[in-house]
């Protein structure tokens, strides 16, 4: 697809600061990619988005960076993100996901939400879609209109599939969305 080519058009980025995050959550993170990455599930997929709320920030990984391999660098601080002028505020010495506008909406429309883990696999959310609820659109990642559904979604289920893009599993923490993941992939086999 040349969208996964193309640099982020969806919003314009301005750096904070280009030094990496030193938030306290990424050890947490990381601990959390390395428990799924040692499941038998992850073998085949290699796109995983983590987002923690960090105060009325958001932490998240970046752009190109494999979730079975995290360093420190490979965190952005999420400072602000304006959905009307598509301009995102973060600390970070690396690019943004297209996902992070998702991430920053659902963070900050749903306080009881603290961890969103977003696996991106295009048969794992087909082999899902009936199965759980499903965003009834295929908008592009990372837009606006794909944030509405997704958050409608998040309504009634903690865990939703973003139709032919990837499956989103939310929580209070990230032990708790962590267990999401293994639950529905144990269903799975």
């Amino acid at each position: 697809m040349i969208r996964e080519t193309l640099p982020n058009f969806n919003f314009q980025t301005f750096y904070v600061s280009k030094q990496e995050s030193n938030c306290p959550l990424i050890p947490e993170i990381i601990k959390t990619s390395k428990k799924l990455n040692e499941t038998n599930f992850f073998k085949e997929i290699n796109q995983i988005i983590f987002s923690l709320r960090y105060i009325k920030r958001i932490l998240i990984n970046a752009d190109k960076s494999n979730f079975k391999e995290f360093k420190q660098d490979d965190f952005l601080e999420i400072v602000d993100y304006d959905p009307l002028k598509k301009v995102i505020l973060l600390i970070g010495p690396k690019e943004p996901r297209i996902e992070t506008p998702i991430h920053w909406l659902i963070h900050n429309s749903r306080m009881e939400i603290n961890a969103v883990i977003q696996i991106k696999d295009n048969i794992l959310s087909e082999r899902l879609e009936k199965k759980l609820p499903t965003t009834e659109n295929d908008y592009p990642a990372g837009t606006l209109e794909q944030a509405k559904e997704v958050l409608k979604s998040l309504r009634n289920s903690k865990i939703v599939v973003i139709k032919n893009q990837s499956v989103l599993f939310v929580g209070n923490n990230t032990k708790q969305a962590e267990d999401l993941i293994i639950k529905t992939f144990e269903e799975l086999k």
